[in-house]
């Protein structure tokens, strides 16, 4: 056997070898990111889905085949022992059979600390489930940016909500990206879906779209379904085929909302 043929056949052997180790490290990878995205209880959940935060918004012109609402129907404040309650107070209108999901979000009193006590969770359970009374809300999703110290309350009282929903409604909640990348607490919430906002980051600006840039994914299997995003900080790290939830920093629009959408169906 010639010198040359043995040569190439060793070749050949090497780079057998390191596709086979690829192929095995590609299939460890998706295994630890795949997530089931068509659990029963989201898979009604539009593909796209328009933010309505605290300003009037008249979505009439949407068609509810591309997109549904998730509308802020009110801002719960704990504090002390206590929960403030601020109703939306901005007009909405929405096509009719939009899918429409009601968003609460939580904040605390930067002056009076939260007890995070039992009667304070019942309470804050209370309000969210208040909040919901609107007609033909679908799902509940929950924006609470909680610190390391509000882990176990946040927990809890999403435990609490889900006890209280119908069987059938899912429970959403947003999360920090870095939640999903550097810091997986979340893997065992009972929630549906979780929402990663790769935007508005701050100090993970930098950290998370290096590893999206490489990635592509996150690491928490939770949020492998959705992503959101805002429409002036639209970034090419973006995850793909995802939900998509659309924050706006002003009225959405016909305009606004077609180039969004045509961004994100490239």
């Amino acid at each position: 056997m010639k010198k040359p043929f043995l040569i190439l056949l060793a070749l050949v052997l090497v780079a057998a070898g390191a596709s086979f180790l690829f192929s095995r490290k590609n299939i460890k990878n998706q295994k630890s990111f795949s997530v089931d995205c068509q659990k029963p209880r989201i898979q009604a959940i539009p593909r796209l889905m328009l933010w309505a935060w605290e300003r009037p918004e008249d979505l009439r012109f949407l068609d509810p085949a591309q997109a549904g609402v998730a509308y802020l129907a009110a801002t719960l404040t704990l504090s002390g022992d206590g929960v403030a309650v601020r109703p939306r107070l901005q007009p909405l209108k929405v096509p009719a059979g939009a899918y429409i999901m009601t968003v609460v979000r939580i904040e605390v009193d930067s002056e009076h600390a939260p007890t995070r006590s039992e009667a304070q969770r019942q309470q804050t359970v209370a309000e969210v489930l208040k909040a919901m009374k609107s007609p033909n809300v679908a799902a509940l999703q929950i924006d609470f940016d909680a610190r390391q110290s509000e882990r176990d309350f946040y927990r809890a009282l999403l435990t609490d909500l889900r006890a209280n929903l119908p069987e059938t409604m899912p429970l959403v909640m947003t999360a920090l990206a870095s939640w999903c990348l550097f810091d997986d607490w979340i893997h065992d919430l009972p929630v549906d879906d979780v929402v990663p906002m790769v935007f508005r980051m701050g100090k993970d600006t930098e950290n998370v779209v290096k590893f999206l840039a490489s990635n592509q994914s996150f690491r928490s299997k939770l949020c492998g379904c959705s992503v959101g995003v805002a429409l002036d900080e639209l970034r090419p790290e973006i995850p793909t085929n995802r939900r998509v939830y659309a924050f706006n920093l002003r009225s959405w629009t016909p305009q606004q909302f077609k180039f969004f959408s045509e961004k994100v169906r490239q």
